[in-house]
């Protein structure tokens, strides 16, 4: 058996309509949001009394996305600062190729993000950088040079 895609990114968000703003500036589409409950979703991820809404973000004319989940109850946990370094185990950030950084990074930060490092160059390949976002989520930005 093979894999047939990667769907989507969970991101357990506090904010959620920072967040959808947040990537919706990056350029992707917001495919839908709603409330998510009941025993059928308590059964999936292994909690109770489970009341969430989630929003489904598509890049627009490409596979994959990123899901959102803003939980009502039970309350969302922190395990670890908004802030964690690079270096900090777990998933740290989700990448995506752009045609233009200087003008993704130029709308980011206008929109509240801050540059984590600087925008460099690997080799005569890309150009790339780390973005924060709301909540502390960090995006990779690669833009192809050659």
């Amino acid at each position: 058996m093979a894999i047939q895609r990667m769907d989507n990114v969970l991101i357990v968000v506090e904010d959620i309509d920072a967040v959808i703003a947040f990537f919706v500036e990056l350029g992707m589409e917001l495919e839908g949001r709603g409330p998510i409950e009941g025993p059928w979703v308590e059964r999936v991820i292994a909690l109770d009394d489970v009341r969430q809404e989630v929003a489904m973000l598509r890049i627009p004319g490409a596979p994959g996305g990123i899901e959102l989940a803003m939980f009502h109850t039970p309350k969302a946990v922190r395990s670890e600062p908004p802030d964690a370094p690079a270096n900090t185990l777990g998933i740290r950030r989700v990448m995506f190729a752009v045609d233009d950084i200087d003008d993704v990074v130029g709308r980011l930060l206008a929109h509240g993000a801050e540059l984590v490092g600087e925008v460099v160059n690997f080799e005569t390949v890309y150009r790339l950088c780390y973005v924060r976002g709301p909540e502390g989520i960090i995006v990779g930005l690669a833009e192809q040079l050659t």
